[in-house]
């Protein structure tokens, strides 16, 4: 009885917490740029800002801000690992897909050129 009551206390208390808080501290203490959050989540700062400023941030933002900065929230929030795997959305190695093709055409171009110029090494030696 009396740990069921406490259940009840602590849930309660998850339930209360001020949740745009939680996650500005979460976001503050990864050391992750509030900046490139902004960017990830197509908003401003400004609107970042105010989702940490929102007592009643939705599960649905809080999802997001965890996977763009790589915090699983469920230890904090009891109803986030209730909808956990419910959106699944494959991880790319960068952010923006633009920015690994990039960088993927930028080393191709670089072996490119190391061969060219061994090649023209050799015909210089010729």
């Amino acid at each position: 009885m009396l740990n069921s009551f406490l259940s009840f206390i602590h849930q309660l208390q998850t339930m209360m917490r001020h949740r745009g808080e939680m996650v500005e501290k979460a976001v503050r203490e990864s050391g992750f740029p509030i900046a490139e959050l902004a960017r990830r989540m197509k908003k401003s700062r400004r609107h970042i800002y105010n989702l940490f400023e929102n007592p009643h941030l939705s599960l649905d933002e809080i999802l997001q801000i965890g996977k763009i900065i790589h915090i699983d929230f469920s230890d904090l929030f009891t109803e986030v690992s209730k909808t956990k795997g419910l959106v699944e959305e494959p991880v790319t190695p960068y952010g923006d897909p633009a920015a690994y093709w990039k960088d993927k055409y930028i080393a191709l171009l670089e072996k490119y050129n190391a061969l060219l110029e061994g090649r023209l090494g050799e015909r210089e030696k010729e």
